[in-house]
């Protein structure tokens, strides 16, 4: 029986296999109110995906919403350079 081994060595091993960098933790530090906002958001519209909307899960979602907006708003003037696309 032959052993069969990876000929090349390992591509994208060097690359993934590390630990973020101090500007990648801070940029993630300065996106942390956005994706709470947006982890809030997905959280609600799951939640009204198997009941119907009633005045209280319109509010929250509509609160929800707005956060997401504010958070956007915030990183964008603090000139938040890599801010994502506005779904």
């Amino acid at each position: 029986m032959e052993y069969i081994g990876a000929v090349q060595a390992v591509v994208t091993a060097a690359e993934y296999d590390r630990e973020p960098t101090a500007a990648e933790l801070d940029a993630i530090d300065a996106e942390m109110p956005l994706i709470s906002a947006e982890v809030e958001l997905l959280d609600v519209r799951i939640a009204l995906m198997d009941r119907p909307a009633n005045p209280l899960a319109t509010r929250r979602l509509r609160r929800a919403e707005h956060r997401v907006m504010a958070a956007r708003r915030d990183l964008a003037n603090r000139g938040g350079a890599g801010m994502p696309e506005v779904a």
